[in-house]
């Protein structure tokens, strides 16, 4: 709510995603629960504290899994008592899965055009949505609706459905076209949120600390393995002392010096003797 006590009206803008139906279904759902996690109970407010209204919803719908729905039905089933509404915006009320139309309280809906067999079908099943009324043919009158006329109904205190009116909307006084980028730079020039925002900071993303990270520890890797082979190759490789020829020479030597030793204390020499005196 504004300082003049007036609520604010947000804009969420995802037009990229309207031709990627599964991922715009998982954003809204997204989006559903973390309001249901966040806002706390509210119970049965006189008006919702904050209102959703959903353009092209048929776009939720449209490619969603059994699971999702039942995720996406789950969670408005439960977010009425977070004091929070939804409206669906779509020109074919079929769009909506059955079960979820069910669950929403208000319907406003405007002309419906027959061209076809199949329109014809839809044009019938939306009138045997609304409350049986003596007042009008629902299903004829849907097709001749005018500009700014619409079909309402609601639920009233006791939570019954009210009978189907007729009305003749009132317009928003307002220009029924988007911005131009003037009126749009003119528009968050005035906003409290300039002085936060209006400063790019190009900081370091979680992107770029997690890939960082990643590229530290291949790296460590990489020069623990180099290690291990650099050590497994040093083992591999005899040195000169290991060397078969270095090993001979010096077992040649050890026996000369051994024998050179025995005959000086006058033990080989007599060994010697006694194996000619034998032959």
């Amino acid at each position: 709510i504004g300082e003049d006590g007036r609520g604010m009206i947000n804009i969420l803008r995802v037009m990229d995603l309207q031709d990627r139906p599964k991922l715009f279904s998982s954003f809204m759902l997204q989006l559903l629960a973390e309001l249901y996690a966040v806002c706390p109970e509210e119970g049965d407010l006189d008006k919702p504290k904050l209102i959703l209204f959903i353009d092209e919803a048929h776009l939720i719908f449209q490619e969603a899994s059994t699971a999702l729905l039942q995720q996406i039905e789950t969670i408005i089933k439960l977010i009425r008592s977070k004091g929070i509404g939804i409206f669906f915006c779509t020109q074919n009320p079929q769009d909506i899965p059955a079960s979820i139309l069910a669950q929403l309280g208000l319907k406003v809906q405007h002309a419906l055009r027959a061209f076809t067999a199949a329109d014809r079908k839809t044009i019938k099943t939306a009138a045997e949505n609304f409350p049986e009324t003596k007042f009008y043919e629902t299903n004829e009158l849907l097709t001749q609706l005018g500009i700014g006329e619409a079909f309402i109904t609601l639920l009233n205190e006791k939570g019954i459905p009210t009978p189907l009116v007729h009305t003749m909307l009132c317009p928003p006084r307002s220009r029924m076209d988007i911005l131009n980028e003037a009126e749009i730079d003119a528009l968050v020039a005035k906003s409290k949120l300039i002085k936060k925002y209006n400063e790019i900071i190009d900081t370091e993303s979680a992107y770029e600390i997690l890939t960082n990270k990643l590229e530290e520890a291949a790296k460590k890797t990489e020069d623990q393995q180099s290690q291990k082979q650099e050590e497994k190759k040093a083992k591999e490789e005899p040195g000169f002392f290991d060397s078969p020829i270095l090993k001979q020479v010096g077992r040649t030597a050890a026996n000369v010096i051994t024998r050179s030793l025995l005959g000086a204390l006058g033990l080989g020499g007599r060994s010697t003797t006694r194996r000619k005196s034998l032959w």
